[in-house]
């Protein structure tokens, strides 16, 4: 004969149901899959959307200056341009408003790299080092008197010294003496000065 529970004492496989139960409901609050659920109840701050990765927005080009020929905005050699998120994405805009962005409204501006110029136009220190070499016209152009007076009374150095400074303009490897860069069409061929300091990362070369 089954001994039977008092109605008051649940079963014991009652009792162990209810408590597993209890369980999983204090580890999935509390847990990762807890977690999961806040954000997607909209527990987890809203994306940036300058955080946003490359394919979910697109960037405009540049409005260039014709007189500089850098972006209109250079300003401590950057420059910023319209970023538009793709339709139907939602992230905070430049000014930290929540937006739903249809593909049409500015997300966030992304910063360039732009140079400083000064007035010294490449082609024409390209032409006077060419043709006007030999009496030091590209080194006064450039902001040289003491070279291009020197140039001026040896004729070039023989004609030596103007072959390298010509050389060497050609090559955008002696420019303005105030620092500045050359005036070069945007889009056309510039020289990337790369150097390497102590904090440079290196790559592990790998011999086969």
């Amino acid at each position: 004969m089954a001994a039977s529970w008092p109605s008051w004492l649940a079963a014991p496989g009652a009792v162990a149901a209810q408590f597993l139960g209890v369980l999983w409901l204090v580890s999935g609050t509390t847990g990762p899959w807890g977690a999961a659920a806040t954000a997607a109840a909209g527990g987890e701050e809203l994306l940036k959307c300058e955080d946003l990765k490359v394919g979910q927005y697109i960037c405009k080009d540049p409005k260039i200056n014709d007189a500089t020929q850098e972006p209109v905005n250079c300003t401590n050699y950057t420059a910023h341009v319209p970023c538009f998120p793709a339709p139907n994405i939602t992230c905070k805009d430049f000014s930290g408003n929540e937006t739903h962005f249809t593909g049409t409204e500015i997300g966030f501006l992304k910063p360039i790299s732009c140079r400083n110029v000064n007035g010294y136009s490449y082609k024409v220190a390209v032409a006077l080092s060419l043709f006007l070499g030999w009496l030091g016209a590209d080194r006064f152009y450039l902001g040289y008197p003491a070279l291009g007076l020197l140039k001026f009374c040896t004729v070039g150095f023989c004609g030596i010294g103007s072959l390298i400074d010509f050389i060497l303009i050609s090559m955008q490897i002696v420019g303005p003496s105030d620092g500045s860069s050359y005036i070069i069409d945007y889009y056309g061929t510039r020289l990337t000065r790369l150097s390497i300091t102590n904090e440079t990362f290196r790559k592990t070369q790998l011999y086969p």
